[in-house]
């Protein structure tokens, strides 16, 4: 499984971002799908996640404000950022989880001056 992710960039606080994530090779009809996110020294952790039957996760400090969403025939998932904060700088890494493995694709760096 490869994970090509883009977007990402430098935005004003209360700016807007999306991300998309292409996913190629062995893709299984039950996988989830998702972004994390890492700044440095610390862990990564969840940002949002699309199962493959739709269900959907968020992260507490961006529920309101960012939106996942998919396109089964591209394997490709969107991360749409609004409203986007200072504490939202990290880098984003795109997330494929299926038969209890884990892939992870390059990070993205998101800026958001103030």
């Amino acid at each position: 499984v490869q994970l090509q992710a883009s977007g990402g960039g430098l935005v004003q606080a209360g700016g807007s971002l999306r991300l998309s994530c292409a996913a190629s090779g062995s893709i299984f009809s039950l996988h989830t799908m998702g972004w994390y996110r890492q700044a440095p020294g610390k862990q990564r952790e969840l940002v949002a996640r699309i199962g493959s039957g739709g269900s959907i996760n968020y992260a507490d400090s961006v529920k309101g404000r960012f939106t996942i969403s998919r396109d089964n025939a591209k394997r490709t998932v969107y991360l749409q950022m609004n409203s986007l904060k200072p504490e939202d700088t990290d880098v984003y890494y795109c997330n494929l989880a299926q038969l209890a493995m884990q892939y992870w694709g390059k990070g993205t760096q998101v800026t958001v001056s103030s």
